[in-house]
């Protein structure tokens, strides 16, 4: 068995479990008629749908939470990082359709109130709304103790939201043209984000026997509470620049979350991805990798493995790619390259990994 469904990720059953949903989800485009206000315009498949609102004015919309990292938070005791996680997890899935994003809504669910809590959550939403040039135009609070327990009795919570932005229609980019040839630059990580915290924290908790306060083995001197709790790096201000430079044509763009890599099939060109230049895996995911001794595959299905976010540009347009990112404050690299691939595959060469329908595994 998987280490990560082990660990209560079924990453191949995914698929088959949504079906029944999606089915239910997508018969409710025909509710609004074709060219209407409200029509989905483009729907589940990509990072966020879009809605037409009349003319070329396009509501791009995304849904995400923040995930098992909110028990690292219980444990650590600390709260005024996951807001900006939430935030991160949004509007990088907007900013993937083309999309500027403009407000966000956020559920926040309580086992007990405790103001000194919420308050730190809200500092979070605070500075992710700040780092992304959005308001937080509303949200919920719930308190439902008889539904939620998490690892530090009356602490227990979850935090969901929407991002919503804009896009024109003529604008939206699903990947449809991306072509062979086309460069793929990544943006860095900051480190964990939002995926994987389940097989983490199997790996590093249990298994060696770790706890928040101890060193990160092979870090820089962080603790483990620290390298899982870093915040979801934001990349909306840098896309966005770099969309809107006249003499770039982006292809594509993808944010690296749960599923890795394979985030950049997506697209709906017939292309497919070589990345043989990749980065070298940062200290967080080494650690995971040993302390669990999780598999390859595991492991880049589950994590960004270093690059958060990439862009898929035309020849030539790279150096802005790199130079916008290193600009705001992060490091970017040449990965590879887009190929002629119906199937859509994102191969790894030097790791010797190719994305299937179920995930990554080894490349024959």
């Amino acid at each position: 068995m998987s280490g990560y469904k082990q660990a209560g990720v079924d990453v191949a059953g995914e698929g088959a479990a949504l079906g029944g949903l999606l089915a239910w989800v997508n018969k409710t485009h025909a509710h609004r008629r074709v060219r209407e206000p409200g029509h989905v315009a483009h729907g589940a498949g990509y990072f966020a749908g879009v809605v037409e609102l009349g003319g070329l004015l396009g509501l791009a919309v995304a849904a995400d939470g923040v995930g098992t990292k909110l028990l690292v938070a219980q444990l650590c005791g600390r709260y005024d990082t996951v807001g900006i996680d939430l935030v991160a997890m949004n509007v990088n899935d907007l900013v993937c359709v083309g999309a500027e994003p403009l407000t966000f809504l956020d559920y926040v669910a309580v086992e007990a109130l405790d103001p000194a809590q919420l308050a730190a959550i809200g500092e979070g939403l605070y500075e992710g709304a700040r780092q992304a040039g959005v308001t937080i135009a509303g949200g919920e609070l719930a308190q439902i103790g008889a539904m939620l327990k998490g690892v530090a009795p009356g602490k227990a919570f979850d935090l969901a939201g929407v991002a919503i932005g804009k896009v024109n229609l003529e604008q939206v980019n699903l990947g449809a043209e991306v072509q062979p040839g086309d460069v793929v630059v990544g943006w860095a990580s900051s480190g964990i984000h939002s995926n994987g915290l389940s097989l983490a924290r199997t790996a590093l908790l249990e298994q060696a026997g770790l706890g928040v306060d101890d060193p990160l083995p092979g870090g820089a001197g962080e603790t483990v509470g620290q390298a899982l709790l870093e915040p979801t790096r934001i990349y909306v201000e840098p896309a966005l620049r770099l969309l809107a430079e006249p003499k770039v044509k982006v292809s594509a763009l993808a944010h690296i979350t749960g599923g890795g890599f394979a985030n950049m099939g997506r697209i709906a060109a017939p292309c497919g991805y070589v990345l043989d230049e990749l980065p070298p895996i940062p200290p967080v995911f080494e650690a995971i990798r040993a302390a669990g001794s999780v598999a390859a595959t595991d492991l880049h299905d589950a994590y960004n493995l270093g690059v958060g976010f990439t862009v898929t540009v035309r020849p030539g347009g790279q150096d802005r790619a790199l130079a916008i990112a290193r600009e705001a404050g992060f490091e970017a690299w040449i990965l590879g390259r887009a190929t002629a691939d119906p199937e859509r595959r994102v191969r790894l060469p030097e790791r010797g990994l190719i994305s299937g329908p179920h995930g990554f595994k080894e490349d024959s």
